[in-house]
């Protein structure tokens, strides 16, 4: 249906000149000329002869469509490729509509089925998601939240492009965000059983468990942009940029969340504000790595002493690793060395250029470099910290492929711009053991000088 496209097109710019005919005498204060008042008309009539036509030619297209439906239920046999039903509508064993090398644009179509409503584009919209409904329903897509699922790909391809991102909440425990509801309930034990020696033909310990509820809200994180027509209408590579850019913002808040979200107004709940952590303070004036080493220990001692199982995280912000990388004795010898067999004289091994899980280890324990730490702490506002943790005590709930929804939000006609809004639901359960968060802070953690 080239011909419907390029009638829409044209009916498009006509919209576009009329719009600023009259936008122009506006802005001069002023009433239309004698010219401009006949080229409006001209316009006007001409507007009245597309929008026939192309009302024509999109039920024609619709019935094209409905035709082929048709002949493809009745002509069916048993060789026929394999069938996946997702309410009313059936889809083959085949290629994804929006898949890597489709050549289709998501977005194009996106735009063209919500703004222009072009049968063509509305048909692949419907046909994807009923792909994703089957791809994904098991996985929990939130139902709730009015938006088109994301083609997986586009989110793959985006997560390695640069910002902050999310190093912290990519090695917390996944979880399965349920298809509906804004609150997750969650069981936590506060008397448990007792055990005792139990004397012969004497009463055992008997004491009943209890527990209270943990109560934890689902937040949602979005980001939006907006994009010209003409992008979405005549780019080339368009979706892969716009998804780039949405997701790794999405990321990044997300992250920062995880860590320092207060719990309030739409905030998750992070690590920093976790009521019964454990706390250690560095207070020191000129602070070296053999002093912050034991300062370590202790959140790690903490984490076994109180939750009574080993901590597997350290979270640090990228500088505060490369300070430890960078310390050595009085030799001039490392004390954290990037490759050896047989490490004489280390405080920990491995590489330490990397960002997020880059191989570090202190005391056994893996590191991971977030640049989402904060780094302007304490009373000079240049402090950062140190968090070790459980990860099996990080519980993140999340839609499986998030950000999995996005979807275009407004229309700002006069200006040919599309505002694209993507968006997903997550809850941070970090509370359930307080005790398996440890945080070192204080004035040993200011900025260091290498």
């Amino acid at each position: 249906m080239n011909l419907l496209n390029q009638l829409v097109s044209e009916r498009d710019e006509i919209s576009s000149t009329q719009t600023g005919l009259v936008e122009r005498a506006a802005d001069e204060a002023r009433d239309l000329t004698e010219s401009e008042d006949t080229n409006l008309k001209d316009l006007k009539t001409r507007a009245d002869v597309l929008d026939e036509r192309i009302g024509e030619l999109r039920s024609i297209q619709v019935s094209n469509l409905e035709a082929a439906k048709l002949r493809a239920e009745v002509s069916a046999t048993d060789d026929a490729p394999e069938e996946r039903a997702a309410g009313r509508v059936t889809i083959t064993d085949e290629p994804l509509t929006y898949g890597e090398h489709s050549g289709r644009s998501f977005f194009s179509d996106l735009y063209r089925s919500q703004v222009h409503h072009e049968p063509a584009s509305q048909a692949r919209m419907a046909r994807h998601s009923a792909e994703m409904d089957i791809e994904q329903r098991a996985a929990g897509t939130t139902s709730n939240y009015a938006g088109l699922v994301v083609p997986q790909y586009l989110t793959q391809l985006a997560a390695e492009l640069a910002r902050a991102g999310r190093p912290f909440a990519n090695l917390c425990t996944p979880m399965p965000l349920g298809s509906s509801g804004m609150t997750l309930n969650i069981s936590r034990v506060t008397t448990g059983s007792s055990a005792a020696v139990q004397v012969e033909n004497a009463e055992i310990s008997d004491t009943t468990i209890d527990d209270t509820l943990l109560t934890v809200d689902i937040r949602t994180v979005a980001a939006g942009q907006q994009i010209s027509r003409q992008a979405l209408e005549r780019g080339e590579g368009i979706d892969a940029l716009i998804m780039a850019d949405l997701e790794s913002a999405i990321a990044t808040t997300l992250d920062e969340g995880c860590i320092y979200g207060d719990g309030t107004s739409g905030a998750l709940l992070g690590l920093n504000n976790i009521t019964g952590k454990n706390a250690i303070t560095y207070t020191d004036g000129s602070p070296t790595v053999a002093e912050f080493y034991p300062k370590l220990m202790d959140a790690i001692q903490q984490i076994n002493s109180n939750r009574y199982a080993g901590p597997d995280l350290i979270i640090m912000h990228p500088r505060r690793a490369a300070w430890l990388a960078a310390a050595v004795d009085g030799q001039n010898r490392p004390l954290v060395l990037p490759q050896t067999n047989v490490p004489s004289n280390a405080m920990g091994t491995g590489p330490v250029a990397g960002y997020g899980l880059n191989g570090l280890q202190l005391a056994g324990i893996p590191v991971v470099a977030d640049a989402n730490i904060s780094t302007t702490g304490g009373a000079g506002s240049n402090e950062d910290s140190v968090f070790v943790v459980r990860r099996a005590d990080m519980l993140l709930f999340e839609s499986p492929g998030a950000p999995s929804m996005v979807r275009m939000d407004q229309t700002l006609g006069s200006q040919l711009t599309i505002q694209i809004v993507a968006y997903q639901a997550a809850a941070a359960v970090f509370g359930r053991y307080p005790a398996a968060i440890s945080k070192v802070s204080g004035t040993g953690l200011v900025a260091p000088t290498f």
